[in-house]
């Protein structure tokens, strides 16, 4: 089971980003929806109803679409690098995802790449299409990017989360050289590094942007203990991190994270709709999801 998976926010097309990527990618499927209840309602401004979250795998990699209003907007700032094996891969994915969208860098040859450009799709969402020499275990990859005042902090980053995350390390780390564009002996041009065995990349980005992190993209880390859930709150919320509200938290470079218990799923799917109301009205009063509340809610 993917231990952390990306919720991307939409406004009301969950279900139908959902549906356009599974059907851009291969080895791809939409999953199971969950509907907002009154209690959900409420607080959401969403219709009694409707699609609250809908899980969707693209190219073996889980992901979740939540529709909470037009409260968050996608920036660069988290974006998917798309690992391809060959010119035409690269070609077809970039036609149908740059449709409605923007080109952030030009489908081209770069040092790095003999094909790689960046978009932002018709959601606006960023991704970073690539041809790789060699073929790669993960397909679908999150790209950390540090702008503004979190510039030079990707290295810092990393460590933090080497140190909150189990079965983690560095599999590359490439400094940017002295002198413009970055001045910063701290940043990083290229990283990757796996968490709880997944792969994550990052980097410092100079310059001037008028985005960061924030909650548009979040990672949402499931939890099978309140040990756990514990574990990696209390970790990620120290030293300048916040406490926000249902099991969400930002961490001190403002990366937004869901701290989630497995049995949550199980609740929130049952077929009784007193359980899953209640449920949702005890969610709604946390801020750290905790496990046995949750449990004596869904019992009554």
């Amino acid at each position: 089971m993917q231990k952390i998976y990306p919720c991307l926010w939409f406004d009301t097309q969950a279900e139908e980003a959902a549906q356009f990527y599974t059907s851009v990618f291969k080895n791809s499927k939409v999953g199971q929806a969950a509907r907002y209840d009154s209690e959900g309602a409420k607080v959401s401004g969403q219709p009694e109803g409707s699609v609250m979250t809908v899980e969707f795998t693209i190219e073996g990699y889980n992901l979740t679409a939540l529709n909470g209003g037009p409260v968050f907007r996608f920036t660069p700032a988290i974006s998917f690098f798309v690992h391809c094996d060959t010119k035409e891969e690269v070609d077809a994915l970039w036609e149908k995802l740059s449709k409605g969208g923007k080109v952030l860098m030009e489908l081209e040859e770069y040092p790095y790449s003999d094909r790689y450009g960046w978009l932002q799709d018709k959601y606006g969402v960023t991704w970073q299409i690539m041809l790789v020499k060699e073929p790669m275990k993960e397909k679908i990859v999150p790209c950390l990017l540090f702008v503004g005042d979190k510039f030079g902090k990707a290295g810092e980053a990393i460590d933090l989360y080497q140190s909150v995350f189990p079965d983690s390390k560095v599999t590359m780390m490439q400094k940017a050289p002295p002198g413009e564009p970055y001045n910063n002996p701290d940043a990083v041009m290229y990283s990757s590094f796996t968490l709880c065995g997944e792969t994550f990349t990052a980097m410092d980005g100079p310059g001037e942007h008028k985005y960061t992190f924030n909650e548009a993209i979040s990672l949402i880390v499931n939890c099978d203990t309140q040990k756990e859930v514990d574990h990696f709150w209390n970790k990620l919320t120290s030293d300048g991190g916040e406490e926000v509200q249902c099991g969400w938290l930002k961490d001190k470079f403002g990366v937004s994270w869901q701290i989630v218990p497995t049995v949550m799923e199980k609740m929130m799917s049952d077929k009784d709709p007193a359980k899953t109301k209640r449920v949702m009205a005890a969610m709604l009063r946390m801020k750290k999801l905790d496990i046995a509340t949750l449990k004596e809610a869904y019992h009554g």
